[in-house]
């Protein structure tokens, strides 16, 4: 599932059509979508309106428009949005076109797993919006309030935890395993063990660099991030070279190293491991920046 930083690239996407009129839109016919809006109501409401601004929080996406209309988005597990020509085509998987005179504003998933939601709200952000839990990288998000969340679930796995959104909004899963790789802790460690500061400062550490290459263009993470090998099978430690392991751990797979992250009982994992920012599907012939190594490739 796409995760903070793979949010913020999306996103980022559709700036070619920003300050621009919506001179058409394409909105598909599944109720889902769009959330149980009709269809016909996200087309006669958007057209005409000029697109004033992207941004993100955490995993999700939000649009507004002008006119005091705002789109907010998920991108589940399969969504994207991609800028294609003014005359672009549909397919069946793209449920949202809106046309500007320079782009195509696409979000195409092609197993609905994520959709968008039409609001309205002339005083500026959706009350929604608004009522989201601090981001990482805000003020908000304080050593007091990590200190709080770990508290309160202090038995449960720390992988486990880091999941969740109403704490950390846009930690996934292989940024999780990415912390605690920097922390040195073992996936199960039980969050009553863990430095709040320490924390603190490894997951906004992460999120900094991963928005500063993934989120900007896509471009590598640091050499000496677990994210670089953990879903290569057979996989090894850039630290100190041992092989990594993987486990279900509270419905999710964790991976680290074990010579690392000492005190997690697993032999090393020889399988393959699909969260990661891999992309193995067919692409339609969008525009956008080229992802090296990957069939993400826009032309």
């Amino acid at each position: 599932m796409p995760e903070l930083a793979e949010a913020a690239y999306y996103a980022r996407l559709w700036h070619p059509g920003l300050n621009h009129r919506i001179l058409q839109v394409h909105a598909g016919s599944r109720a889902q979508f769009f959330r149980g809006i009709p269809a016909q109501a996200v087309r006669q409401a958007l057209t005409d309106t000029v697109f004033l601004s992207a941004r993100t929080h955490g995993k999700n996406l939000l649009f507004e428009f002008s006119g005091g209309l705002w789109l907010a988005g998920h991108l589940g597990m399969t969504g994207e949005l991609l800028a294609g020509e003014p005359d672009h085509v549909p397919d069946k998987h793209e449920h949202l076109v809106l046309y500007t005179p320079e782009a195509a504003l696409v979000f195409r998933d092609s197993r609905l797993f994520g959709g968008v939601k039409l609001t309205e709200s002339l005083e500026g952000l959706p009350p929604e919006w608004l009522a989201l839990p601090p981001e990482i990288l805000s003020a908000g998000f304080t050593e007091q309030r990590v200190a709080e969340a770990l508290k309160r679930h202090a038995r449960q796995p720390l992988k486990a935890f880091l999941l969740d959104q109403t704490w950390f909004p846009g930690i996934g899963n292989w940024m999780a395993d990415e912390a605690l790789f920097q922390l040195r802790l073992p996936p199960s460690t039980p969050c009553g063990q863990v430095d709040p500061g320490a924390l603190r400062k490894v997951l906004r550490h992460i999120c900094r660099i991963s928005l500063k290459t993934v989120g900007a263009d896509w471009s590598d993470l640091p050499a000496a991030w677990l994210m670089r090998y953990r879903w290569k099978a057979g996989g090894h430690c850039p630290r100190c070279g041992a092989e990594l392991a993987r486990k279900t751990l509270r419905g999710r797979t964790a991976c680290w190293c074990p010579g690392c992250q000492q005190g997690e009982d697993a032999p090393p994992a020889s399988g393959k491991e699909s969260g990661g920012l891999k992309r193995k599907r067919k692409e339609p012939a969008v525009r956008g920046p080229r992802r090296k190594g990957s069939r993400h490739a826009l032309s």
